[in-house]
Formats: C-alpha cells, structure tokens, sequence
C-alpha cells in the first residue's frame, strides 16, 4: 500500500482592539468577550475589532460596556453595532 501525503495549512491569524487612537493585540476572542494581551485601564467606549486571516481582511464595531478594567485580559464585549 502506497501512504499518501496530504498538504496542510496553517491560517496566520492577526487579530487587534482598536479605540481613541490606542491598538492593542487581542490572544483570544469568544463570542461576548476577548482577551488581550496586555490590559490598560480605559472606561466603557465603542471601539472597532480587525482581524486577518492570511490576506482576508474584517472590521467590525463593537461596545465596551466595562471598558478595559486595570488588572484584567478579559474584556466584555456589548452587542455589536454599525459595520466599520
């Protein structure tokens, strides 16, 4: 029997929270919150998400009804609004 070789892929994954001029790396999102790489305080705004995957580029605005609360990765995310 002849093995076979099957080609793989791995997807290069980017991924950033952006608000008032600030972008920070996001390591994890979920479906009503992220997490990011490195917390800095910052009060409840909008703010928008990138992400790509490879050379396929999204945007899309989203609420921080906590903000980015100091000593936590952790972010809440509210219900997504307007597309960018």
């Amino acid at each position: 029997m002849k093995a076979s070789s099957c080609g793989g892929h791995s997807a290069i994954v980017k991924m950033q929270l952006r608000f008032n001029g600030t972008s920070i790396p996001i390591a994890k999102m979920g479906p009503d919150y992220i997490v990011v790489h490195s917390a800095r305080d910052h009060p409840p705004c909008e703010a928008t998400i990138e992400m790509s995957v490879d050379e396929s580029k999204s945007r899309w605005n989203v609420r921080l009804p906590n903000g980015i609360p100091a000593g936590t990765k952790r972010v809440a995310l509210g219900a997504p609004i307007s597309p960018a």
